[in-house]
């Protein structure tokens, strides 16, 4: 059975423009975040994909780009009936969060920076890791409501967050622990996956 999943980061957020981590705060799309919604929406409607179903965090960064990404394709009642969980939430940057990235390498050093931000398993201090992101959230939620409706054959929009995306990327097996740092997920790109009895066979971002 075929089967098509599709993650789109959410759009420039205001606290992105500022450089700064955002984790669990609720920040708004900038003008051009907006843009870059509204983009994906043309991209979606441009290559004919008719979407099922839709899932989102709780965050507004979120639910703002799936709601004009998906008015602009000619599907607003998709988003209409969009189901919005916690457990898709960015990752929680803990100590870190509201910090402006630069200021925080001069104050902690580049190395313990990058750990923070790439490793898979050492979290920020009061934050979380990609591997919390991925073991204690998203897999669990993605096996009982996502992959249900995938395994029925339907087209899948998660709007979300960069980690809890690349956390997804890890969950149906598109990237290891190993390999996710070199995984990008830009803003407001539609990511899509076509998959047959759950093997991905096609992997491209719209719009390349």
């Amino acid at each position: 059975m075929q089967q098509k999943l599709i993650l789109l980061r959410h759009g420039e957020s205001e606290w992105n423009l500022q450089n700064r981590f955002t984790g669990f705060k609720d920040v708004d799309l900038t003008e051009n975040g907006e843009a870059e919604a509204k983009r994906a929406g043309q991209l979606l409607k441009d290559a004919g994909i008719k979407v099922d179903k839709v899932f989102s965090s709780t965050q507004k960064r979120a639910n703002r780009t799936a709601d004009i990404a998906l008015t602009e394709a000619g599907q607003p009642d998709k988003f209409a009936a969009m189901v919005r969980h916690d457990d898709l939430r960015e990752r929680d940057y803990g100590d870190l969060t509201g910090l402006n990235k630069d200021e925080t390498r001069q104050k902690y050093g580049d190395e313990q920076v990058h750990i923070w931000r790439r490793s898979y398993d050492v979290p920020p201090p009061g934050g979380e890791c990609l591997k919390d992101v991925v073991e204690n959230r998203v897999r669990p939620y993605f096996e009982k409501e996502i992959q249900p409706c995938l395994d029925n054959g339907e087209t899948v929009l998660m709007a979300a967050h960069g980690n809890s995306l690349r956390a997804t990327l890890i969950i149906i097996g598109a990237e290891t622990p190993d390999s996710i740092n070199e995984a990008e997920m830009p803003t407001g790109v539609p990511l899509v996956f076509e998959l047959e009895d759950g093997k991905i066979t096609k992997r491209y971002f719209l719009g390349e």
